[in-house]
């Protein structure tokens, strides 16, 4: 990599710096890929990432029920979860798949089947593939063809796009990558109307400021697995100093667009609260994780947060929407 300038992401941030060389992710690591060890349903599940999975689905809930003033309908609201859901574990074993090599040398990560031998690669492509055609069959027949062809695109942005070349190719790999995760709120709305309304692009855009300040943290806190298995985070080509003060940026970003679901009347002064509360909450991490560079728990305390904060969130936007109270200013 040259020692060339670089501009941080398209959301204009100014700052400068010098990436840094990463070391690259050794050809001689051998995984068990043809052998399975003792296996069980419990493998199976845990490739899909469950609890990642669980956000994803409860934020295309919410996207479900603010689409519509009353009830989205029981088909769509057991279809249109159940089909978007599948995608993502899809998604997601094709991403256990992908990484499996770089898995076994990631302390985080070497625990997972894969890199254990406990499911061969070949079992799990069958396993995703089945979960993508499953879940394409459902939101096409079953919901309506704009969600499945969104829900596909997501997919293949995740597992294919991030996974085999953003995640290698460039330290903004989260920022551009996060496209794709933040599409479900969307994707529930597209299911119960038919089209993409500038509401569920709100909530699209909230959680795709949230998604580089959340990330990044976790890689400041993994910084040194990352650089050595060659995957270029922001903390490893340009350093911690550089991606705290972006973490920040980011979180205020985050925190102006969180107010704007209130002043468009999408939603009203119980989320309004809730948004002030979370915000200031989240900004009180960033700054210290910017001033304090010597709490090495903190990192990973701003990243269980930020989960937390995303889920509160969007369970204030749900609320709301059956308990609108608004001030008019």
């Amino acid at each position: 990599m040259s020692h060339r300038k670089y501009r941080s992401g398209s959301n204009g941030f100014s700052c400068v710096a010098k990436p840094r060389p990463i070391q690259s992710l050794p050809m001689n690591i051998e995984i068990n890929t043809s052998i399975e060890t003792a296996t069980d349903w419990r493998d199976y599940l845990a490739l899909t990432k469950p609890r990642v999975v669980m956000l994803i689905v409860f934020t295309v809930i919410v996207g479900m029920f603010l689409a519509t003033p009353s009830w989205p309908g029981a088909a769509i609201l057991v279809f249109g979860t159940l089909g978007i859901g599948m995608a993502a574990s899809s998604a997601a074993v094709f991403n256990h798949v992908l990484d499996a090599r770089v898995d076994i040398r990631m302390m985080r990560t070497r625990g997972r089947p894969l890199p254990q031998g406990k499911l061969t690669e070949k079992s799990a492509l069958a396993f995703a593939s089945l979960l993508c055609v499953i879940s394409m069959t459902i939101l096409l027949f079953l919901v309506n063809p704009l969600t499945a062809m969104l829900t596909f695109s997501s997919l293949i942005g995740y597992a294919v796009v991030y996974t085999v070349f953003l995640k290698y190719a460039t330290p903004q790999n989260i920022v551009i990558g996060g496209a794709a995760g933040a599409a479900p709120p969307v994707l529930g709305w597209t299911a119960v109307t038919g089209e993409i309304h500038g509401s569920a692009l709100l909530l699209f855009l909230i959680i795709f400021l949230w998604t580089p300040p959340h990330f990044w943290a976790l890689a400041i806190a993994r910084k040194e697995e990352y650089a050595k298995v060659g995957i270029p985070m922001l903390p490893v080509t340009h350093g911690e100093a550089y991606t705290r003060i972006n973490i920040l940026l980011y979180t205020i970003l985050l925190a102006l667009i969180t107010m704007v679901p209130y002043l468009t009347g999408m939603s009203g002064l119980i989320y309004l609260s809730a948004a002030f509360i979370l915000d200031g909450m989240y900004l009180y991490y960033s700054v210290r994780m910017w001033r304090d560079a010597d709490d090495l728990e903190l990192p990973m305390k701003s990243f269980r947060f930020s989960i937390s904060y995303l889920g509160l969130l969007f369970s204030a936007l749900l609320i709301d929407h059956y308990f609108l109270f608004q001030i008019n200013i």
